[in-house]
């Protein structure tokens, strides 16, 4: 219905009046409430306001090096608010959240980080704008470069406050996984999907190298490459590649897959000690030319020379012609009746070789947390420097929750592992990312909250391990998979003739 004209011809003098006031009472309300809070945010630190964020990030990693990486004052313009520090915390809030979105992120920092934000007008004035352009534009504008250091502070950081392994030596276990990536020109050209005889798959492919520290779990920065096309590499090229950014004198360990010759030649020319599952047939063939060190029931040792074989001279062309590398064999029977073939450059005699070996199993679980529980196999940047951006600040967001994960387990004194890798996670979201603590005593309560939470999320023990045996699990063509849906349809329709006769 059309609005007579005699309404658009109203006074309109009193109702701007009465909004006039209003406003300003409600303006000058707003500034004496902005002026206690600027008054208590300049109060000592007991008083004021602890950003969830930065508090989280003093508490885990205080770390000298990252200070200046954190630092939300260093910025090249007075307006700039998302900083090199802030743009970093938040990518790793992201993923802290399982993949939040950019809308997500930024209402979470505008909600509950704002302390978190370096000294602006907007941030002061409560006046900054939750559209997610700004935070964008700082995605793209940081450099690879600045994360790539702060994450490999915060790694080296978290390993070199465990507890060292044999001779204060640390121990790390490699091993290799794939992700799926977004399916941008970009990204396809860096990382082809797969192809066979029927053409080229949907989704890019990457190949990660990952290296865990034994004792805390913490992983480094995993080495990327494309599985697929004329760039793609192997786990033994990864691997060779890797163990070059582990500290100095470390312990490298993995399964019968990299149990060759070139892993060990690059790991020991690195200055690590090795220890390695064999195949039984490689074990075999090395064994001919071994020395019998020690024999027993159950367990028996050989010295080794060994040198690469023809095969590994052909795959490896860089390697030296007098390369050599004096290793030891161990055969040791398990319980079901089977038999372990490890190679190492241990001093350690079989069963122990047995024992620390047995703990290798243990970054399965931890590429399953990294990959599923944190959700990082569904990274969707659209361009390959922000995958390599996001995919660095899961690696820092797992290592968060691991380090809070390590602290629960020293509350509770029982191992880290003990713990729920995804329970430990929830309790560190729900306690310590969504409120703020107007003094330094209440965030310690809440912190120590967050612990006990975790503390109590223990696994249960159970009498034997459950037994999951692998199965493989054929996908069904592309080019059938919608028949027999359309032949059910067709079915419940009795009135329609069914599209397969019957026999």
């Amino acid at each position: 219905m059309l609005v007579p004209k005699t309404t658009k011809k109203r006074p309109r003098t009193p109702p701007r009046k009465k909004t006039s006031v209003k406003f300003t009472k409600s303006r000058l309300s707003f500034q004496k409430f902005q002026a206690r809070e600027n008054t208590e945010a300049h109060a000592p630190t007991t008083h004021s306001n602890l950003s969830s964020a930065s508090t989280v990030l003093r508490q885990l990693i205080d770390i000298p090096a990252t200070k200046d990486l954190l630092d939300p004052e260093l910025r090249t313009n007075a307006k700039q608010v998302y900083t090199n520090g802030v743009t970093i915390w938040m990518l790793i809030l992201q993923r802290l959240c399982k993949g939040a979105t950019l809308e997500e992120t930024v209402s979470h920092v505008v909600e509950h980080d704002r302390d978190l934000l370096p000294d602006n007008k907007r941030v002061r004035d409560y006046t900054l704008s939750e559209n997610t352009s700004g935070f964008s534009a700082a995605r793209n504008r940081l450099g690879v470069e600045a994360v790539q250091a702060f994450s490999h502070a915060v790694c080296d950081y978290l390993g070199r406050t465990a507890d060292p392994i044999i001779d204060s030596r640390r121990a790390f276990i490699i091993d290799g996984t794939t992700i799926t990536l977004e399916p941008t020109p970009a990204i396809k050209k860096a990382f082809p999907p797969a192809n066979n005889q029927h053409g080229e798959s949907v989704w890019p492919v990457a190949m990660l190298m990952v290296a865990a520290e034994l004792q805390t779990g913490c992983a480094l920065l995993p080495q990327i490459d494309p599985m697929y096309g004329p760039n793609r590499t192997s786990e033994a090229k990864q691997s060779a590649e890797i163990v070059v950014q582990l500290p100095e004198n470390s312990i490298v360990m993995a399964d019968s897959g990299f149990g060759i010759y070139s892993v060990a030649h690059h790991s020991t020319q690195s200055g690590h000690d090795i220890l390695f599952r064999l195949t039984k047939s490689r074990f075999n063939s090395m064994v001919k030319k071994a020395t019998l060190i020690e024999s027993d029931a159950g367990y028996c040792s050989y010295a080794l020379n060994w040198k690469p074989s023809a095969k590994d001279r052909k795959t490896n062309p860089d390697l030296p012609v007098d390369a050599a590398t004096q290793v030891v064999l161990h055969c040791v029977e398990l319980d079901n009746g089977q038999c372990l073939y490890l190679v190492t450059t241990l001093e350690i005699d079989s069963l122990s070789a047995a024992e620390l070996y047995s703990r290798r199993y243990d970054i399965e679980f931890d590429i399953r947390d990294m990959k599923v529980t944190m959700d990082t196999e569904n990274i969707r940047a659209r361009t390959v420097a922000m995958m390599h951006k996001e995919l660095m600040a899961s690696v820092i967001a797992f290592n968060l929750v691991m380090q809070f994960r390590r602290q629960a387990a020293k509350l509770a004194r029982v191992e880290p592992r003990r713990l729920s890798f995804k329970g430990c996670w929830i309790s560190f979201k729900d306690h310590l990312l969504l409120k703020n603590e107007e003094s330094f005593e209440g965030w310690e309560l809440r912190m120590a909250r967050a612990l006990v939470s975790a503390s109590n999320r223990k696994l249960p023990n159970r009498s034997k391990p459950r037994s999951h045996p692998r199965q493989a699990h054929p996908r069904r063509p592309k080019s059938t998979k919608f028949m027999k849906a359309v032949a059910k349809t067709a079915a419940n329709h009795t009135d329609s003739p069914p599209l397969i006769e019957p026999k």
